[in-house]
């Protein structure tokens, strides 16, 4: 079987087993597990073999014309080069992992069958996305996610938080595609086609008439799909979904789709500068602002979005220094560890019983009640924070040198600033990743909070997929970066002794000081009403908490909707916490720029619907109406009315003729 074939089935599989499972689902319950499990996996162990026979290699092209279009052809086209294979294997990896812990995470949800085909469908459209070589085929496979997501994000429909994250998520998203679509259509007018090998020609022989202009277009869909400033605020809201679709979207899917799209047509950013800097502070703006907003977010799962979107910083910063091998490399370390993270997370919440109480200022005692969750999260959360030898220093620190390596003018691929603005903006973000991580680990699994009731051992596939997605978080970069390169253009990915010694040291900073803060407010805590009855739960409860309750502003209705009076991100961030706790209010300026004005505009058009164009249909009806009825009481049936009508109108034509033959 040729390598076009074997990639060819790679989308294929998991399209036909959504396929299947959406048709069989309720009349063959039976085959759903085996449906959503066994087609992903044939996927993964396809998208292998193509990786092992691209090798690193020359791309591996293959080309169908779907249509004649008169114009621009639309193709179907393959184009597998290192970047994509290593790529589509870090999506079959996760897509199946999330496949396998879904069976025990919604082994009792009465819509598991919908679910498990939509998650088959996003991986197939990732897939398409990862081996296309057509800009409009690629188009297919970026907006079919965006209906998955706006599906899987609503799983939970009964609740308005559901419902109101999937309508924002698909709005926000579609926001930028608008301007997304205009830029593929103007890139393809101007190169004269929609192959990405033929699109990269015309950019080198400098035949684009306005690369800036198209490159700005197509950043604004890139903003959107991967949750980048300023259209990141879908993503947070996101987190009412189940929690593997939270780990999908995040780690091999959706978000990566947009940092993936600029590493593919990386030289078409580099032809104009004025992108690369843009590029480049959109990267620094999420970067910092996304890390700020998660050490004051409470909820688990929106630490970890805010996590992602600051980490996607750290990709588009990378891609803003021209270095694409970095980036990569980094979205294969991040996939592992952050598919990790969300999928523990989910053993957390299991454990609590509901997905409702994932917040951590109510956890306590969650370290021997999930020793699996509890060590491999400890494993993510160093990998996050890079520290090393953890997967995530490595390419983190790929990130780092490749912003140091434009900084100091060793390049051209970027201009000094966008080199200067990234690198800061990186290590600014690394010591508030370890802080926020740090602060995780510690409200987690050393909280204070009310003991959540213990709903029994998890089940056992929940937990065997977090050991299995330990490992990549634990050696996949000591190993990567010296065996990665011959699939990166031979890039070379050794950590730098000044970027590991500044990114490494601000990262260790952050966690120390992170933790000195948890131990004074702990102390602190344990001299307050609201701290003793965390600490000695023992004592006289409803006494404690009567005070507690009387001591504290707002006042809390039970114990267990109190915060972790210990939480050492209020005293870290001060004043700035409130802010960051809701994104900086970036919702709310929206609602005043976007939402109000088209509301009004709405309410106007009502009116004026309502008001006047109606008047003007219901004057139209009523005037043969009133005739209508002024002729209906003349017919009365009676004959001599009729008679007495005839007579007068008789006389009154006599009369007109006679003053008709006077004037005359």
């Amino acid at each position: 079987m040729t390598t076009t074939t074997l990639a060819a089935l790679v989308p294929l599989l998991p399209f036909l087993g959504a396929a299947a499972g959406l048709l069989l689902g309720r009349s063959a319950p039976g085959f759903v597990r085996p449906l959503a499990v066994l087609p992903t996996l044939a996927s993964l162990v396809l998208a292998v073999l193509v990786a092992a026979r691209q090798g690193g290699g020359r791309a591996v092209d293959a080309v169908t014309e779907l249509t004649p279009t008169g114009s621009v052809p639309v193709e179907l086209a393959l184009h597998i080069d290192g970047f994509a294979a290593l790529v589509a294997i870090l999506v079959g990896t996760v897509a199946t992992c999330v496949q396998i812990y879904s069976t025990g995470y919604l082994r009792d949800d009465p819509r598991y069958a919908s679910y498990a085909a939509l998650v088959s469908l996003f991986t197939s459209a990732m897939f398409l996305v990862v081996y296309s070589g057509d800009l409009m085929v690629l188009l297919v496979g970026w907006e079919i996610m965006g209906i998955c997501s706006y599906f899987l994000v609503g799983h939970y429909w009964e609740t308005p938080e559901a419902r109101a994250a999937s309508l924002k998520a698909f709005l926000v998203t579609k926001l930028g595609d608008v301007p997304f679509l205009i830029g593929l259509l103007a890139l393809a007018t101007e190169a004269g086609s929609f192959r990405i090998t033929r699109i990269l020609g015309a950019v080198a022989d400098g035949s684009l008439d306005h690369p800036t202009l198209i490159a700005l277009l197509l950043l604004a869909g890139v903003a959107g799909k991967s949750a980048q400033f300023p259209l990141h605020t879908w993503l947070p809201d996101a987190m009412a979904g189940p929690t593997p679709v939270s780990a999908l979207i995040h780690a091999a899917t959706m978000v990566a789709a947009g940092v993936y799209f600029v590493a593919r047509l990386l030289p078409l950013f580099e032809a104009s500068q004025a992108a690369m800097v843009v590029l480049a502070v959109m990267a620094a703006v999420t970067m910092v602002g996304s890390a700020l907003a998660a050490l004051a977010q409470d909820d688990i799962k929106r630490v970890l979005a805010y996590s992602t979107i600051g980490q996607l910083g750290y990709l588009t910063g990378a891609l803003a220094t021209g270095d694409r091998g970095a980036a990569v490399f980094h979205l294969l370390s991040h996939g592992a560890f952050k598919a990790l993270l969300f999928l523990a997370a989910g053993v957390v919440i299991h454990a609590a019983g509901t997905n409702s109480l994932a917040a951590m200022s109510r956890m306590r005692g969650l370290r021997e009640r999930v020793p699996d969750a509890y060590w491999t999260m400890t494993v993510a959360l160093l990998a996050l924070a890079a520290i090393p030898p953890f997967s995530g220093f490595f390419s983190k620190e790929s990130v780092l040198g490749a912003a140091e390596h434009v900084a100091t003018g060793h390049t051209e691929h970027a201009p000094g600033a966008a080199g200067w603005t990234v690198l800061v903006a990186a290590l600014i973000t690394a010591l508030l990743t370890a802080a926020y991580a740090t602060r995780l680990w510690l409200l987690a699994f050393r909280g204070r909070g009310a003991e959540a009731p213990d709903h029994g051992r998890q089940p056992v596939v929940m937990n065997a997929v977090l050991w299995v997605l330990a490992l990549p978080s634990l050696a996949l970069g000591g190993l990567a970066f010296r065996l990665l390169p011959d699939w990166f253009d031979g890039h070379d990915l050794t950590p730098t002794l000044t970027t590991s010694v500044l990114g490494t040291g601000v990262a260790l900073v952050g966690g120390i000081v992170t933790y000195a803060a948890w131990r004074h407010t702990s102390a602190l805590a344990d001299r307050t009403p609201l701290g003793a009855v965390a600490a000695h739960p023992e004592g006289d409860a409803a006494q404690v908490e009567a005070e507690a309750i009387a001591a504290h502003r707002p006042a809390y209705g039970d114990l267990a909707s109190a915060p972790d009076p210990s939480d050492p991100g209020r005293l870290l961030l001060g004043p700035l916490h409130r802010h960051a706790a809701v994104g900086f209010h970036l919702d709310a300026v929206y609602t005043t720029l976007f939402v109000r004005p088209v509301r009004a505009s709405a309410s106007l058009v009502r009116f004026l619907d309502r008001e006047v164009v109606d008047t003007y249909v219901r004057a139209a009806g009523a005037l043969p109406r009133l005739l209508g009825a002024a002729v209906r009481r003349a017919q009365t049936g009676n004959v001599q009315t009729y008679v007495s009508a005839l007579l007068a109108g008789t006389v009154v034509l006599a009369v007109a003729a006679v003053l008709v033959a006077t004037g005359a």
